[in-house]
């Protein structure tokens, strides 16, 4: 039996819904409920009636709820006074990243705050997306760096956590070059003979991005997918062997472009994410460390310095005539 069956389950008994405690949960409905059918399983009956709704627990569910909380608190009063036993690892701040961003930002991300902050002692936890918000969400990080884009939101409540803009990242077509230099495999490509695709796994948030822009595209692509890993990294070492061509990060692929051993595989496909850092917002149940404090009221800091410059520029902006009206290029 996991823990997080028991944090499943009393989600479930206090939203009464299924679909909404896979989405506090950070899992699909489906996931959700195998979840808590093993919960069941391991219990020997059954916790919920699903004949009603919304969802009403059995008088054994109402037993095992009530023991839950008690022992998800004891749990979690129990690890806090063991990290309390290990004051060396109060000086560390535990950031949870997800693979990509862990090789390609997250290291000159951390040089640059030697110059400004100071030097900073890091545990980097690199993971999946998905797997990333979950150890937020369990309170298993100090800070979440992850992308952003409007069109994947996260599901974190803005009450119970806080967020701060990073930075900014460009997903784009990329492949080997030839030898002189023009792009091995050139998109869109043809109907009777697609390109060579290296893509990302079902489910990979990079993946469901590159599916928005081919979605988005204004002509037909036409690509055959013959490589696919959860990892860009993965990715660009297959694109540099010639395997095909691939959409990566602009950051991952920064040396290769200056070294022309990779090149733009066609212009006009790309999206631009956020790169985000968000927190728990500190409350009398979870207070921040003192080192990871200082790092949030810096970097929100310099988030604010950012949006008054922002909004400086807009201000000194040149208007247009006031004879002529201004036109827009959709």
């Amino acid at each position: 039996m996991e823990t997080k069956w028991l944090e499943d389950f009393v989600s479930l008994a206090e939203t009464r819904s299924f679909s909404r405690s896979a989405q506090l949960r950070h899992v699909t409905q489906p996931a959700f409920s195998r979840r808590i059918q093993a919960l069941e399983a391991w219990a020997g009956t059954d916790l919920v009636d699903r004949s009603s709704y919304p969802t009403r627990l059995t008088p054994a569910g109402q037993t095992l709820y009530n023991q839950s909380l008690e022992m998800l608190q004891g749990l979690q009063s129990t690890r806090a006074m063991l990290r309390g036993h290990t004051s060396a690892g109060q000086d560390f701040i535990e950031f949870a990243v997800p693979h990509t961003l862990a090789f390609t930002f997250f290291p000159a991300w951390v040089s640059s705050l030697r110059d400004k902050f100071g030097p900073i002692k890091s545990r980097l936890i690199a993971l999946n997306v998905h797997d990333a918000v979950l150890r937020l969400t369990e309170g298993n990080c100090d800070l979440l760096i992850s992308y952003h884009h409007d069109s994947q939101p996260f599901q974190l409540s803005a009450d119970r956590y806080e967020m701060v803009l990073l930075g900014r990242e460009v997903l784009a077509p990329f492949c080997r070059a030839t030898a002189d230099g023009q792009p091995e495999f050139r998109l869109p490509g043809r109907a009777g003979q697609p390109l060579p695709y290296l893509g990302y796994a079902p489910g990979a948030y990079l993946g469901r991005m590159v599916e928005l822009m081919l979605k988005q595209a204004g002509v037909p692509i036409h690509l055959d997918r013959v490589y696919e890993t959860d990892m860009a990294e993965g990715l660009k070492a297959m694109a540099l062997e010639g395997h095909g061509l691939a959409f990566l990060p602009l950051s991952a692929v920064k040396k290769e472009l200056r070294s022309r051993r990779l090149v733009s595989a066609g212009s006009g496909l790309e999206i631009t994410m956020e790169v985000r850092v968000y927190r728990e917002r500190p409350s009398a149940r979870h207070s921040a460390k003192s080192h990871a404090q200082d790092l949030w009221v810096y970097l929100q800091s310099q988030a604010n310095s950012k949006d008054k410059a922002a909004g400086l520029g807009l201000l000194l902006a040149p208007r247009p005539p006031a004879d002529k009206t201004p036109t827009t290029n959709l």
